[in-house]
């Protein structure tokens, strides 16, 4: 497991925290189109993937991972939003085995879209050019220069246009000036180099070229008919942010990313945070949804929360224990040490506070963490969520009013060791009057060191059963933290926030 980094540069000030409102804990609807298995569907969308035999993929930050491995995972994670999203991969020494290489040529031909990762052999770069001629949409990343030649988006050269292509690309209503746009986006999620956005680049590609995806259908610009809502319903707070130069910075940032991109526009939104961006969101989003977007949480990946802790079943007391941790020894519950969203789980210095709330049964949690804002401050930002019980003991509903948009999530305690010396938790959440829909999971321990190596195994495989692999994770910067502004609020802790702690008592039953 990666090791603890130390603190780099100079301190730097810290800004008092933004707070949010909770809402009601509610059942989410969860997105009935991923509940199906995947060997119940044909396949709607047909993809290939070819990468270098043996190259390590550049998605593996502190675990060894091959280009290879990491395609097949893709795979995976494509066919959880929907079973009828194929990707078949292959390498460049497939392309040169005869019996593979008439496997792929096969699998060529009934592809729409067709990958490329690091080729740099010749001879397979030449086959691999002859048998995608005809796929449409063709995207080459880290070739031989012949193959980034023949990159193209919907039958339009993307690499290098003509200038006929050139003319038409700056009228925005012309398949080439969105094919411009597109190459743009797919270039800006190869770049990041994340999972996250690996399958963002995937769906994209799926949504713009052979069906439409329905998690991102929501995400389409929107016409003039939203602009005469937002005006109708919103505009005292339309014209309060965008005659308040951090507001509209705020709304220029969010401009300037693809509608698909939460991790440029979930950056944006906290390195601007304030009241009057609240107020713009809440109205034109939640209030009225003039944008007229829905989203529904994503039903899979579904791990299963665990079943016992210290050899007794897991109840729902014994499962807020858990959430509450260390609280009461420390001023946090948990602290993360490295989460799997590209968008929400790589801040650094991210404290958890679970506490018990007035009343009866009720249980908050508020995550606090540190924000290096787009201009360069460093600032701390804080959430307020209401958390209640699921169905199943160790599940839970979440929810928040992030920035003026509800966001609704359901969690899972995918495993904690008997001593409380790390936890995993996953979650799959929607901000539906966004349109958008997440999943991730983030493994803590009390002091924000990474857990012992004679705990890896146990770790991956709690990673695996929900649908992660370790290579998938982000490491969490924890070096420089000082100023983190924690603390249980008064008007909504009990007067014992770490009642029935597992660190201060006996475990609850």
């Amino acid at each position: 497991m990666p090791r603890r980094q130390q603190c780099r540069g100079s301190q730097q000030t810290c800004r008092a925290a933004s707070s949010s409102t909770p809402l009601a804990a509610e059942p989410i609807q969860q997105d009935q189109a991923s509940t199906n298995g995947a060997g119940d569907a044909a396949p709607t969308a047909r993809l290939v993937a070819v990468v270098a035999d043996g190259a390590l993929s550049r998605l593996g930050r502190d675990i060894e991972v091959t280009s290879e491995a990491v395609l097949h995972h893709m795979a995976t994670r494509l066919s959880f939003v929907d079973p009828g999203y194929q990707l078949e991969v292959y390498t460049d020494a497939d392309l040169l085995d005869l019996d593979r290489q008439a496997a792929f040529m096969q699998s060529a031909a009934a592809a729409r879209i067709v990958y490329a990762e690091g080729i740099q052999n010749g001879e397979a770069a030449k086959t691999l050019a002859e048998a995608t001629g005809r796929a449409p949409t063709f995207v080459a990343f880290d070739c031989v220069p012949q193959l980034h030649a023949l990159n193209r988006l919907g039958g339009l050269p993307s690499t290098d246009p003509g200038p006929w292509q050139q003319l038409q690309a700056g009228l925005p209503w012309t398949p080439a000036a969105r094919a411009q746009e597109l190459a743009k986006s797919i270039q800006t999620l190869w770049e990041r180099h994340s999972s996250d956005d690996l399958v963002s680049l995937f769906l994209v590609l799926i949504d713009a070229f052979i069906v439409k995806v329905p998690r991102l259908d929501s995400l389409r610009a929107s016409g003039p008919l939203a602009l005469a809502r937002m005006i109708k319903n919103c505009g005292p707070q339309i014209f309060a942010c965008v005659n308040d130069p951090d507001c509209k910075a705020a709304l220029d940032c969010l401009q300037s990313c693809s509608p698909t991109d939460q991790v440029c526009s979930y950056r944006c939104i906290v390195s601007h945070e304030s009241q009057l961006l609240e107020d713009f969101s809440l109205c034109i989003l939640q209030k009225h949804n003039c944008l007229g977007k829905s989203a529904d949480i994503p039903a899979l990946p579904d791990p299963p929360p665990m079943g016992s802790f210290r050899g007794r079943a897991l109840s729902h007391d014994l499962a807020e224990a858990l959430f509450i941790g260390w609280l009461g020894r420390e001023e946090w519950s948990w602290r993360v040490v490295a989460g799997q969203n590209a968008a929400y789980d790589q801040f650094p210095c991210q404290y958890q506070i679970f506490y018990r709330g007035k009343a009866k049964r009720s249980l908050w949690y508020d995550p606090v963490f540190q924000v290096r804002t787009l201009d360069g401050r460093t600032v701390w930002r804080r959430r307020h969520y209401r958390v209640r019980r699921a169905e199943i003991p160790g599940t839970f509903h979440f929810s928040v009013l992030d920035n003026g948009v509800i966001s609704k999530e359901f969690w899972r305690i995918v495993d904690v060791p008997d001593d409380l010396s790390w936890a995993l938790f996953a979650y799959s959440g929607a901000a539906s009057a966004a349109g958008q829909v997440y999943t991730g999971a983030v493994l803590c321990t009390p002091d924000g060191i990474w857990p012992a190596d004679s705990q890896e195994e146990r770790i991956n495989r709690a990673l695996r059963l929900s649908g992660i692999e370790p290579w998938e994770l982000f490491r969490v910067d924890n070096s420089c933290c000082q100023g983190m502004p924690l603390g249980v609020p008064e008007k909504d802790a009990a007067s014992n926030p770490a009642e029935q702690s597992l660190v201060l008592s006996a475990a609850p039953s």
